[in-house]
């Protein structure tokens, strides 16, 4: 076994455990998790894009703006993370506008924050919400697993040759419905009556977290580099580990967000939407 590998094997052992910790112990120790991985992706994003170098103002109020939602989600009301958020955003997005530079700032920030504050709903401080997070680290990782695995014994039409050469259709057909068997197999091994909401909302978390990994490839694609950062021995960046996941959980977020607005129900919490208790 080469180092590089031992490296990765290490690296991916005390990753899956503080993150498994920290989604069993819930409340302050998972939110730390979930704005940390938001810090790091702004700071992966800002590096990416070189806005430190090309908007320091600019970038200034990103990491601002990203202290005040931790700060907020960790120690404030939760009912005010959300629209000060919106807030936030709207003020990195109305110079962009006015002055018609690029938009990357507000996009890492929106990309940053929503990852944090997804994260953190989903887990929520209800007694479901340690089996949601595990619901959506299943789906993700089955898809991710399987369309590796399926994508090279199978081969075919490229999904997006001009961003990710490397991934097919019959790779995301297949991670697609190990996600779904994943999820399923999951939420029946807590709860005796599963409908086909479940599968549903895994079919939308499966394809979700598969254009979050496209997304990130555009990004690196679009400024030449090859990994997100160096910050994980043996894995690149952050970005590159929860590129998938993070799209999952804004998926799940907006869904719920889309059932309460539409009328459908309201969303008690993200772990009785994603069950359809």
């Amino acid at each position: 076994m080469s180092r590089e590998l031992q490296l990765r094997i290490v690296s991916a052992i005390v990753m899956i455990a503080v993150v498994l910790a920290a989604t069993w112990f819930g409340g302050l120790s998972f939110k730390l998790v979930a704005a940390g991985i938001g810090l790091l992706i702004y700071y992966e994003w800002s590096t990416i894009t070189r806005l430190a170098e090309s908007n320091i103002r600019a970038n200034a109020f990103g990491w601002f703006s990203m202290a005040v939602i931790s700060l907020n989600m960790l120690f404030g009301q939760a009912e005010f993370t959300v629209p000060l958020f919106a807030g936030l955003v709207v003020t990195a997005a109305i110079p962009a506008f006015l002055r018609r530079v690029n938009w990357w700032q507000p996009g890492g920030l929106l990309y940053a924050g929503l990852s944090t504050i997804s994260l953190s709903a989903i887990r929520g401080e209800d007694s479901l919400g340690f089996v949601a997070m595990l619901f959506v680290f299943i789906v993700v990782w089955s898809t991710d697993i399987l369309a590796y695995f399926v994508g090279r014994a199978i081969g075919g039409p490229k999904l997006a040759p001009k961003i990710s050469p490397g991934k097919t259709w019959s790779g995301a057909i297949g991670g697609t419905v190990a996600g779904v068997i994943g999820g399923v197999l999951i939420a029946m091994a807590h709860f005796q009556d599963v409908g086909l909401w479940v599968a549903v909302v895994a079919f939308a978390l499966s394809v979700a977290s598969q254009i979050g990994d496209l997304f990130e490839s555009f990004i690196k694609r679009r400024f030449g580099v090859k990994d997100s950062s160096r910050l994980i021995p043996g894995h690149g960046g952050v970005m590159d580990r929860v590129d998938g996941l993070v799209f999952a959980c804004f998926a799940a977020f907006f869904l719920a967000i889309g059932s309460s607005a539409g009328g459908v129900g309201t969303v008690v919490s993200m772990g009785a939407f994603l069950f359809g208790l």
